[in-house]
């Protein structure tokens, strides 16, 4: 708008010469004046209710620079809750990586265990095997007995009682790698929620230098700019007000239409010149210009008259333009309020894993109890199925040894009946010859000897038979001379003859 011509503190037009009359700016006045200039001046109030429109822009700024100062402290304190989250999440991992570490060990050792049990059953299966396919031979049992095999004399059910037993054990262990399985997996579950937390806090909540880069500081300035324009529109259209008052009481019957013009004015405007009150003195002239300044007054009016709707279109458009930049304000302080809350939501939930993580470090050691336990069962199971593989090998190696003893024993009964023959042969021998000697001593001396003077004198030699003492001791078996050597081969004593 124009620049006003000069006034007086009262915002009076000042008079360049004090010696022109009053009446001469009354007589230059008509109504079509006056009508055209009450229509400036109502248009000029109407235009001071823009003063809302610079109300809602102050509001603006004032909500922009606490945006700025709730941003800065909503940053500090989530990048405070998240490295502090970080650091609790690694705490968390090492203990996590920790008991993984003892579940590990356990089934590494339970693995190598299940091995050496496999191997040791194999050994132990593997002599009960040719326990089974080791007929016991005929001749050690009795002719109406059934066939039988070494396995036939085992005692099955402490076997199957040992492995019975072995079985619970491995159970157990299972049962606790299960329990303990399930206690880390529920810590990994509770690992991964933090971990997707602090993720997003990551990607979405600022650092301490992307509190610097926020959108706030630069479009606060630019907020704070164009508030200081609306003002200085506004300021511009009160001054119109002024000079569309002045001028309007400058003119013939213009100061009752100006006191009932200006007696409501927007709340907030400061006007320098109201057209006074119904208390005034109605017939104070106002202060007198002359018809040059009176002229120079209406020319700038009239001028500035045809700009007060743009001026306040001009308004609108700044004020539509901060409600537009206010939005990334609001939004930048929503997105930092959003992510703050995911940080306690975050150290709540570190919290809450908190409570539980004295259940799982407990359920590590539960496992290493129940494990060490059950480890020290299994390893007497082991010892006592190689204690019956030995005692089963054993019986295998007596059986061979019982072939090779009756063997043995068949070689000493012949010979001692070869003995016995030979023996019986030579008494034989000399049971014929004794007889006949004492034949010829008969035919010889029998006739010149009473018969009573010996009553043995007749008798036939002694006769002799060797037989043994033990008739009740059962016969040995006759073995097949092949199934012997196999024993003694098995034995490797192969230098015995039979």
């Amino acid at each position: 708008m124009s620049t006003p011509p000069t006034t007086t503190g009262d915002g009076q037009y000042l008079s360049p010469s004090p010696a022109i009359s009053t009446h001469g700016n009354l007589a230059s006045s008509s109504k079509p004046v006056l009508d055209s200039l009450i229509a400036h001046l109502v248009a000029s109030k109407r235009s001071l209710s823009s003063i809302d429109l610079v109300w809602r822009a102050n509001e603006l700024v004032t909500s922009a620079r606490a945006a700025l100062e709730e941003s800065v402290i909503l940053g500090a304190r989530s990048g405070f809750l998240k490295q502090g989250i970080i650091g609790q999440a690694k705490v968390l991992r090492r203990v996590r990586d920790g008991i993984e570490d003892v579940a590990r060990e356990g089934q590494v050792e339970f693995g190598a265990m299940l091995r050496e049990l496999d191997a040791a059953d194999a050994r132990l299966q593997h002599t009960l095997d040719i326990l089974r396919s080791t007929t016991v031979e005929p001749g050690f049992r009795p002719t109406d007995d059934q066939p039988k095999t070494l396995h036939d004399f085992v005692d099955g059910q402490g076997v199957d009682n040992l492995k019975a037993s072995i079985r619970s054990s491995i159970d157990q262990i299972q049962e606790a790698q299960k329990e303990f399985g399930d206690s880390i997996s529920s810590f990994d579950s509770d690992l991964q929620a933090v971990e997707k937390a602090i993720a997003s806090i990551t990607v979405s909540s600022p650092s301490s230098s992307d509190v610097l880069e926020s959108p706030i500081p630069l479009l606060l300035r630019s907020l704070e700019s164009q508030a200081k324009e609306m003002a200085d529109l506004l300021q511009s259209l009160v001054r119109h007000f002024d000079l569309c008052v002045t001028a309007v009481k400058h003119t013939e019957g213009g100061g009752a239409a100006a006191r009932s013009i200006t007696g409501d004015l927007p709340k907030g405007v400061n006007v320098m010149n109201r057209g006074g009150s119904d208390d005034d003195d109605d017939g104070a002239p106002p202060e007198p210009i002359t018809e040059e300044e009176r002229e120079d007054m209406l020319d700038v009016l009239s001028k500035d008259a045809a700009e007060v709707e743009d001026v306040v279109t001009e308004i609108r458009d700044h004020l539509a333009e901060m409600e537009t930049q206010f939005d990334p304000v609001s939004s930048h302080v929503n997105y930092l309020t959003g992510v703050h809350d995911e940080a306690i939501a975050a150290f709540q939930l570190l919290e809450e894993i908190g409570t539980r993580l004295p259940v799982y470090v407990s359920s590590s050691r539960d496992y290493l109890a129940r494990w060490e336990d059950e480890k020290g069962t299994i390893e007497s199971r082991m010892e006592d199925l190689d204690g019956l593989r030995e005692f089963y090998e054993g019986f295998l190696k007596a059986y061979d040894g019982l072939i090779i003893e009756v063997g043995r024993r068949r070689g000493v009964q012949v010979r001692m009946e070869a003995i016995v023959q030979e023996a019986m042969a030579k008494v034989e021998q000399l049971h014929d010859e004794d007889a006949a000697e004492r034949e010829t001593f008969r035919l010889d001396q029998g006739d010149f000897l009473p018969s009573d003077i010996w009553p043995g004198l007749s008798n036939p030699p002694p006769r002799y038979e060797i037989l043994p003492l033990n008739k009740d001791v059962s016969d040995l078996p006759e073995l097949p001379k092949k199934l012997i050597e196999q024993a003694l081969r098995r034995a490797g004593d192969l230098g015995g003859k039979i």
